[in-house]
Formats: structure tokens, sequence, C-alpha cells
């Protein structure tokens, strides 16, 4: 039998893949947003892809605001931005 590939969509361009090809944008217990890598941390989370462009589009649509309940300022979209660019 098959093991089953979890699917996420991007909240930025909206394109289904697999968990592995996207990265975890998480909103922790404390209140902070970030990058998520290992895809394990606490807090609620939603997935973009690797590139910056979505990240552009979920900002201009407001998607990461709605999927992680939260209001997120300017500045964790410039450091996210930086995160994303760089591939830490």
């Amino acid at each position: 039998m098959e093991k089953k590939i979890p699917m996420r969509s991007c909240a930025g361009c909206g394109e289904k893949k697999s968990k592995k090809e996207l990265v975890r944008i998480v909103r922790t217990p404390e209140g902070t947003v970030k990058v998520d890598r290992s895809g394990r941390a606490n807090g609620r989370g939603t997935y973009l892809c690797d590139n910056p462009e979505c990240l552009a589009k979920a900002r201009k649509r407001h998607s990461l605001s709605r999927a992680l309940g939260t209001e997120i300022p300017p500045e964790v979209y410039d450091q996210l931005e930086e995160e994303l660019s760089h591939g830490e």
C-alpha cells in the first residue's frame, strides 16, 4: 500500500503541493510570527512556496494574517522576505 503524501496549499498562489515542497510560517503561542523550516514548531501554521513572489502575493491579499489569526506588522513581512530569499 502506498504511503499518503500530505498536501498543503500555498497562502500566496493557492497552488497545492506536498508539505515538503512548502515552507511553514508559524504564529507561536507567544504571538511571534516566524519561518519554521522544521515544520514542527508549536503554534498555528500556514504554508508558502519557497519564493519571495508568493510572500508578496500573500502580503497583498492579507492571507497570512487571516490564516494565522493575527495582524502581521510590516517589519515581520520584511524579516520573512529576508529569510525566504536567503533560504536559511
